[in-house]
C-alpha cells in the first residue's frame, strides 16, 4: 500500500489493569517475549507513521522506557487522570497540534491487530471522514454495537443503551478509529461525560461527526485481531494464540520445526528458510537465524545472530551479543554471551565464552571458561584463527591467544600467548607412593572413632 499523506499513530497505554492483580502496568506484561505495547507499535509500523505518540498513565516512567526501547522516536504524553478513552486521545493533541494527515488510535493491550487491517482502515478513510474498526462477534456480550449499512456507519450504541433489536446485532466495536488528525481532536474536544461512568468515550465521536454532516465508515476484521488482554488468564490464552500463529508462519516460510508445539517464539524472531529447529527450543527477543542453520533440542536463545550452516546444541544457551559466523558449531551445555565466533569455530561441550572474539576454525576444548569478570568490570578475551584451546582451560581476561597457538589442558592462562606458541599454566604433577591408602585408612579410623563416641 502507498500512503501519500503522513500518518500519526496514537497508542493508548495509560490503564493500570487492576484485573491483572499486578504492580506492573498492563501494557508491560509480556507476550511472545515482548511487552504488549510492543505488539501494538509493531502493527502500527505497517503504516510507516511519521509520528508515534504513546499515552501513558500508571507506571508512566516504565511505559516510556518500553516505548522508546521499541521506537527511539516515540513521543510519550501522560494522562494523569484516567477519565476515558476520548480524554486519553485528547492528551496527544499536546504534541500533534497542527499535524497534517490522518491519525490512527490503537490500544496497548490489544496485540493482534495486523498491519493489513490497519492499511484497510486507512484506505477506507479516503471514502469517510471517520472510520471505525469492527468485528463480527461470536458472542457479542456487552460490546458496543455498530449500527451500519454496509460500509456506512450510522452510530455506535453501548450495550446498556441498546434495544433488544440492537443487541441482536453481532457487528461490534473494537475501539480502533482513524480520522483526519485535526478533525479527530476537534471531535474529541466536543465529547461530554454525561454517562453513568462519568467518562469521556472515544466512541462518541461517530455521533458527533454525523451531527455535523460528516460521514463515518466501518472496516471489519477477524474477531481474533481485536482480543484485548485484561486478566492473567487472557494473557495466557493470548500467548497460546501467538505461539500458534508464529509456528504456522515459520512453517509456511520454509522453516522445519520437528516438534512445532514445543517451540516458543518471540515477537521479533527471524528464521530463514531451510533452517531446522529441534524440539523444546525457546527464543527470547532479538534472535536472527539465517537459512540452513540448525538448532537442536532444548536450546535457549536471545539477542543472538546465527549464520548459515551453523549448528547449535542440544542444550546450548546463546545470550545477547552472541554472533556466530557460517559453519560454527556450538555443542551441548555451552553458553555464549557478547562474543563473536568467526567461520568454522567449534565449541563442543561444557564451555562458557563471555566477552570474547574467537578467530576462524579455532577449536575450543571442553570445559573452557573465559574468566571475564573480576568482580567490578568485564574484560575481553581475544583468540586468534586456527588456535587450539585445550580442555579445562581458564582464560583470565584480559588476555590474548595468538593465531595458531595452543593451550595445554587444565591450564590457567593469565598472560598473552604468542602466535603458534604452546602455553602451559598448571602446577607440576607430584605423585606420593602409598599416600592414598594411608589417607583412606586414617579417614576411616577417624569416622569409626567418631561413631563410637556417639
Amino acid at each position: 500500500m502507498t500512503i501519500s499523506a503522513p500518518v500519526s499513530l496514537i497508542v493508548l497505554a495509560a490503564g493500570q489493569g487492576t484485573r491483572m492483580n499486578s504492580d506492573l502496568p498492563k501494557v508491560l506484561h509480556r507476550l511472545g517475549g515482548a511487552p504488549l505495547l510492543h505488539h501494538a507499535l509493531a502493527a502500527g509500523r505497517a503504516l510507516d507513521p511519521a509520528r508515534v505518540v504513546v499515552v501513558a498513565g500508571h507506571g508512566a516512567e516504565a511505559v516510556t522506557k518500553a516505548a522508546r526501547t521499541f521506537d527511539a522516536d516515540a513521543e510519550v504524553v501522560v494522562q494523569a487522570e484516567q477519565l476515558g478513552t476520548a480524554h486519553a486521545v485528547a492528551q496527544a493533541a499536546k504534541v500533534l497540534d497542527g499535524e497534517d494527515g490522518d491519525a490512527v488510535v490503537l490500544y496497548g493491550d490489544t496485540p493482534f491487530i495486523t498491519g493489513e487491517t490497519l492499511e484497510a482502515l486507512l484506505e477506507a478513510r479516503a471514502r469517510h471522514d471517520v472510520v471505525v474498526l469492527g468485528f463480527q462477534a461470536a458472542d457479542p456480550g456487552r460490546y458496543g454495537r455498530l449500527i451500519a449499512d454496509g460500509e456506512d456507519l450510522h452510530s455506535i450504541v453501548e450495550f446498556k443503551d441498546a434495544t433488544d433489536e440492537e443487541r441482536a446485532i453481532s457487528l461490534c466495536n473494537s475501539g480502533v478509529v482513524c480520522a483526519d488528525t485535526h478533525l479527530l481532536f476537534d471531535l474529541v474536544a466536543m465529547v461530554e461525560n454525561q454517562n453513568a461512568a462519568k467518562e469521556y468515550y472515544l466512541t462518541d465521536i461517530v455521533g458527533l461527526a454525523r451531527s455535523r454532516g460528516l460521514s463515518a465508515g466501518v472496516v471489519v476484521c477477524d474477531e481474533a485481531e481485536t482480543l484485548g488482554i485484561n486478566t492473567r488468564a487472557e494473557l495466557a490464552a493470548a500467548e497460546a494464540a501467538f505461539q500458534t500463529r508464529a509456528r504456522a508462519t515459520a512453517l509456511q516460510d520454509g522453516v522445519t520445526l520437528t516438534a512445532p508445539d514445543t517451540v516458543f517464539f518471540a515477537l521479533d524472531t527471524f528464521i530463514g528458510r531451510d533452517a531446522i529447529i529441534g524440539p523444546n527450543v525457546i527464543f527470547g527477543p532479538g534472535v536472527t537465524i539465517e537459512s540452513g542453520a540448525e538448532v537442536l533440542g532444548f536450546c535457549h536463545l536471545e539477542g543472538c545472530h546465527i549464520s548459515r550452516g551453523a549448528t547449535i546444541g542440544p542444550f546450548a544457551r546463546l545470550r545477547p551479543g552472541a554472533e556466530l559466523a557460517e559453519d560454527v558449531h556450538v555443542g551441548n551445555f555451552v553458553e555464549i554471551k557478547n562474543s563473536v565466533l568467526d567461520e568454522g569455530v567449534k565449541v563442543g561441550h561444557l564451555t562458557y565464552l563471555g566477552d570474547a572474539h574467537v578467530g576462524e576454525f579455532t577449536n575450543i576444548g571442553a570445559g573452557t571458561v573465559t574468566c571475564n569478570y573480576d568482580g567490578v568490570a568485564k574484560h575481553r578475551t581475544e583468540i586468534g584463527a586456527h588456535a587450539f584451546i585445550g580442555s579445562d582451560t581458564m582464560l583470565v581476561a584480559p588476555v590474548t591467544v595468538g593465531a595458531g597457538a595452543m593451550t595445554a589442558s587444565g591450564s590457567v592462562i593469565t598472560e598473552d600467548v604468542p602466535a603458534e606458541a604452546l602455553a602451559l599454566g598448571r602446577a607440576k604433577q607430584v605423585n606420593k607412593p602409598g599416600l592414598a591408602t594411608r589417607m583412606m585408612e586414617s579417614f576411616r579410623a577417624a569416622k569409626a572413632a567418631a561413631a563410637k563416641g556417639n
